[in-house]
C-alpha cells in the first residue's frame, strides 16, 4: 500500500454496523483524506459564497459537513510543487494556490501478452475509440446525490489483498507503458465485485486493455471504473448503492491474473482511491 500523508482536518467517525468487512450505510461519509501530493486529493476548506471551483479547467466537487464547505479536488499525477483552484459564486471569485507534498512512485514489472504490449493497427483503432469513450464519461459532471451536497460513504469493492498500488510507473515485457491509474486488488475469478459508493451506472463495456468495465457516476465528476470483470451484472442508467454486486472479478483484457482494478477520478483527474476509504480497508 502507498504511504499517504496524515489529514490535518477533523477526522469524522464512520458510522454504521460491520457485515464482513463491510460498513452498512450512514447518512453521509466522512471527508476524504487530505492527501496534498500529486495523485492525492485536496480537501479545500472554502467560504459560504463559494458555488464553483475549477481546477485545471475542470469543474470541482463541492460538499458540505456541518457547517462548512469544502472543495474536494482530486491532483493529477504530473503536478509540480502547486495546483491552483479558481473559485466562484455570488458575484465574487478569488484564486487558493494548493502547495502540494513531493512523492515518488514505485516501479513494476509484469509479463503479458504481445499483443496487449504492441497492438496491431486494427488493435489501435479499437483502443482509441474505447479510450474516447471513456474519456467522455471521466469529463461528466453531474448534480450531486444528496442536497446539501456531502461527501460520499466509499468502501473496498471486493475482499483480496492490495497486488498494485496506484500511479506505479508499469514495464510490460521490459516496455515502459502509462502509471498505473488505479489501485489493483488480487481476488479469485468469480468473486463479487461491488459498488464502491452510491451512484448510477454511467457506461459498461467490454474493452481491449480494460476488458468487461463497469463505470459509475457518484455525482459532481467522482466516477468509478471497475477493470477485468468476468461478468457485468448492471445496466446502464440503473442506480447502485454502496456494496452493491456490480459483477463479478475476473481476468478479461489486459491482466496477469484473476483482480479487480478500481480507478477512481475526481475532477477528470485519476487519484489513489485509499485516500476515500475508511481505515483499514
Amino acid at each position: 500500500m502507498l504511504p499517504v500523508l496524515k489529514s490535518n482536518l477533523k477526522k469524522a467517525t464512520i458510522l454504521g454496523v460491520i457485515v464482513g468487512i463491510y460498513l452498512v450505510p450512514s447518512a453521509h461519509a466522512a471527508l476524504p483524506q487530505d492527501d496534498r501530493r500529486p495523485g492525492g486529493i485536496a480537501v479545500l476548506p472554502v467560504e459560504p459564497w463559494v458555488e464553483h471551483a475549477q481546477s485545471r479547467g475542470h469543474e470541482v466537487a463541492i460538499v458540505q459537513e456541518g457547517t462548512q464547505k469544502y472543495a474536494v479536488v482530486g491532483i493529477h499525477t504530473k503536478s509540480g510543487g502547486s495546483i491552483t483552484v479558481e473559485l466562484s459564486g455570488n458575484k465574487k471569485s478569488k484564486t487558493e494556490t494548493i502547495a502540494l507534498h513531493p512523492f515518488q512512485f514505485k516501479e513494476q514489472h509484469l509479463t503479458v501478452g504481445t499483443s496487449h504490449v504492441n497492438p496491431d493497427g486494427a488493435q489501435l483503432a479499437r483502443y482509441a475509440r474505447e479510450a474516447k469513450e471513456q474519456n467522455a464519461v471521466y469529463a461528466t459532471f453531474s448534480p450531486a446525490i444528496s442536497q446539501p451536497a456531502t461527501w460520499p460513504r466509499f468502501i473496498k469493492p471486493t475482499t483480496g489483498p492490495y497486488s498494485s498500488p496506484f500511479g506505479v510507473r508499469r514495464f510490460f515485457n521490459g516496455e515502459e507503458r502509462n502509471p498505473h491509474s488505479g489501485l489493483d486488488i488480487a481476488a479469485p475469478t468469480g468473486q463479487a465485485a461491488l459498488s464502491p459508493a452510491d451512484g448510477t451506472i454511467i457506461q459498461t463495456g467490454d474493452y481491449f486493455f480494460n476488458g468487461q468495465t463497469v463505470m459509475i457516476d457518484h455525482g459532481q465528476g467522482i466516477i468509478s471504473m471497475l477493470c477485468h470483470l468476468s461478468k457485468i451484472e448492471v445496466a446502464k442508467g440503473q442506480h447502485v448503492t454502496a456494496g452493491q454486486e456490480i459483477g463479478k472479478v475476473g481476468s478479461t483484457g489486459r491482466a496477469t491474473g484473476p483482480h479487480l482494478h478500481w480507478s477512481l477520478s475526481l475532477n477528470n483527474t485519476r487519484v489513489d482511491a485509499h485516500d476515500v476509504l475508511p481505515p483499514g480497508q
